[in-house]
């Protein structure tokens, strides 16, 4: 373990050789502005206490580490532990990340906020923290993502937001954040753009995991309360990157293992999975970034697929691509049909139904906890409920029993 390696980004925004800002020239000045001030923040004792005072109070933070006993015992290998982002307001990780932004995009004067979605979670959360502030909303969203999602849609609606469907592309999470970005080039004097992942041009990757990282601070306290140590074992679920940077980044310099579970869809083949570290994944510039990404061989950005909305994502943040080179991080994938049997056993075996996301996670902890020892602990960071998916995972069954041969007699 190499504990002088420094794993923040340079002042240009790169880590190593991923990161940057490859943005049109109307962007640079915002983007500028948005350098300038959140640096101003970082360190502000009364921006800090006012963030932690609302992850406290409206969030509900701490979020528990819940020891998962009769799926260990089941496994009979490693304990394993949820980090419990589900119980967060709102239902996931997104909300840690929508009130540090808001409190900063308040501080600028911006009185307009728009946001992506894919799962629909950051939309929701947006919508929340634009409601509690009395802010105008606009969040953009793939038609396939919104049919996927009709629950969330619905919610972010219900909390006064407008929903703008876009039906570009795979009209999916890379399409709306073009979608976005397209309106904060117009807008750029009332608008401030809140991106829901550790991804996009310079600050945004930094910003993210920033606030995400209290994730990772409050498992770091409650597992050494519990345990008395530190975990052998981090694992969480990759699609931008938030939700496992978040847990990852207050243990980068311990002796703890990581890993992060992407998206394997239903195979290996370009397009059918959302897994930058698989099949057809190169380093390129997408959405502002450099970073690994899914294109074929004349650089051309690549359809993705995942059962999870959240996930289906053609690029990856850009730590996370230089936590992968270093070797600091191994990068894994569950399958559709994994994340669906994780889904299914982990509200079986705990009481506790997860986000499509998160099951991705869950799936490769059941596949590698019976070979570790019981005596070693991993955190497997729930990041996510699953309401929002409850419609999809039945069809899902619905179509595998259809098509297991079964008949009435």
């Amino acid at each position: 373990m190499n504990h002088e390696m420094n794993y923040e980004p340079n002042e240009k925004g790169y880590w190593g050789e991923y990161g940057g800002r490859f943005v049109p020239e109307t962007l640079v000045a915002p983007l500028d502005e948005l350098v300038s001030a959140y640096y101003g923040i970082r360190d502000d004792a009364e921006f800090q206490a006012e963030f932690i005072d609302l992850l406290k109070n409206y969030v509900g933070r701490p979020s528990p580490l819940y020891y998962a006993k009769r799926l260990s015992e089941e496994l009979g290998g490693a304990k394993i532990y949820l980090k419990r982002e589900d119980l967060n307001h709102t239902g996931a990780h997104k909300i840690n990340n929508c009130i540090g932004q808001i409190l900063l995009a308040r501080k600028m004067g911006k009185r307009r906020i728009i946001a992506e979605t894919g799962a629909g979670q950051h939309g929701v959360a947006t919508a929340t923290v634009c409601a509690l502030f009395g802010l105008e909303c606009v969040v953009y969203m793939g038609t396939e993502d919104m049919r996927r999602q009709e629950v969330n849609v619905f919610r972010m609606r219900l909390l006064g937001a407008e929903v703008r469907a876009v039906d570009s592309g795979s009209c999916t999470l890379k399409d709306a954040i073009n979608e976005a970005l397209r309106d904060w080039v117009t807008n750029v004097d009332t608008t401030y753009y809140l991106l829901g992942s550790a991804l996009g041009p310079h600050p945004y990757p930094l910003m993210v995991r920033d606030f995400q990282s209290i994730i990772g601070r409050e498992a770091r306290h409650q597992i050494i309360e519990q345990e008395g140590r530190l975990p052998d074992l981090l694992m969480a679920c990759v699609g931008g990157g938030s939700n496992a940077i978040g847990l990852f980044h207050p243990f980068l310099k311990d002796d703890v293992r990581m890993i992060g579970v992407e998206a394997g869809g239903r195979g290996i083949s370009l397009g059918d999975h959302a897994a930058r570290f698989m099949t057809g994944g190169k380093i390129g510039v997408l959405q502002g970034t450099k970073s690994y990404l899914l294109q074929n061989d004349d650089g051309q950005i690549a359809l993705t697929h995942s059962v999870s909305a959240g996930l289906d994502y053609a690029s990856i943040g850009p730590e996370h691509a230089f936590l992968h080179d270093v070797g600091r991080i191994e990068y894994v994938s569950a399958s559709d049909a994994e994340a669906l049997a994780a889904f299914k056993r982990l509200s079986e075996t705990e009481g506790i139904i997860p986000a499509l996301e998160s099951s991705h996670a869950i799936a490769h902890a059941i596949k590698i906890a019976p070979g570790l020892s019981q005596d070693q602990t991993m955190i497997v960071n729930l990041s996510g409920r699953g309401d929002k998916d409850i419609n999809t995972v039945q069809g899902e069954l619905n179509n595998a029993e259809s098509t297991s041969g079964k008949e009435c007699v």
